[in-house]
C-alpha cells in the first residue's frame, strides 16, 4: 500500500485499517452503483477516513477492483490540491475532497502502476495497454495503445515519459515515448498513424 506526498493537499486522509468503532456522519462509497459492479464490494475495499481543509469528517469505501495483492492500492494527492485520489486494486478514484459524494472513476482498468510526475503537474495512471494522465483540471489525457501487454516505463526525457510495450508480431518490447502535454506518443507496439 502506498501513500503519495508528492502535491500539496487542502485535505488530509488516514488509510483505516479496520472500520472506525465510531463512524462519521458523512459517509461515501465508491464507486457508485455502476451496471456490471454489483459484486465489487464482495472483492474487499480501501476505507479511508478523510477531511477536507474546511469541512467535517467523513469516511470512504473504495471497492477494490482486483483482490491480487500485485494491483495498486494507496492514496494519493492530486496536482489539484483539492482533489484526492484512492487507488483501490486497480481501481483508482478521484474526487473533490470537499465533495466526495461526486467521485470519478478513472476509465482505465485495471491501473497497474501509478506515478506522481511533480514537474509535469500530473498523476499518471498505467494500465496494461495504455496510460491516463490528471492534471490540475482533470482529465488532462489518454494514450492511444502502446503495448499488445504490459508496458514498462523507464522515465522521463526532455518532456517525454519513455517506456516500453510489447510487440505481438515480433515478439519483443518496443520503445516509445509519450508527449506529458499531450499525451501523443511515438514508437510502441501500436505507432501513431
Amino acid at each position: 500500500m502506498s501513500t503519495d506526498t508528492g502535491f500539496s493537499r487542502a485535505w488530509t486522509a488516514e488509510v483505516l485499517q479496520r472500520p472506525p468503532l465510531i463512524a462519521p456522519v458523512r459517509q461515501y462509497v465508491w464507486p457508485l452503483r455502476v451496471a456490471g459492479e454489483d459484486e465489487a464490494m464482495a472483492r474487499g475495499a480501501l476505507q479511508l477516513a478523510g477531511r477536507p481543509r474546511d469541512g467535517g469528517a467523513y469516511l470512504l469505501t473504495c471497492a477494490l477492483g482486483f483482490s491480487d495483492p500485485g494491483m495498486p492500492t494507496g492514496l494519493y494527492g492530486c496536482p489539484n490540491p483539492e482533489e484526492l485520489c484512492a487507488v483501490a486494486g486497480g481501481y483508482a478514484y478521484v474526487a473533490d475532497a470537499r465533495t466526495p459524494e461526486r467521485c470519478t472513476q478513472v476509465e482505465l482498468r485495471p491501473v497497474v502502476e501509478v506515478r506522481v510526475l511533480q514537474e509535469a503537474r500530473l498523476l499518471l495512471f498505467v494500465g496494461f495497454h495504455s496510460m491516463v494522465a490528471w492534471g490540475v483540471a482533470g482529465l488532462a489525457w489518454e494514450t492511444a495503445r502502446l503495448s499488445w501487454e504490459g508496458i514498462r516505463l523507464d522515465g522521463v526525457e526532455e518532456g517525454k515519459m519513455c517506456g516500453w510495450g510489447w510487440d505481438l508480431m515480433s515478439n519483443q518490447e518496443l520503445a516509445f515515448a509519450v508527449d506529458l502535454e499531450t499525451g501523443r506518443h511515438t514508437g510502441g507496439a501500436f505507432p501513431a498513424g
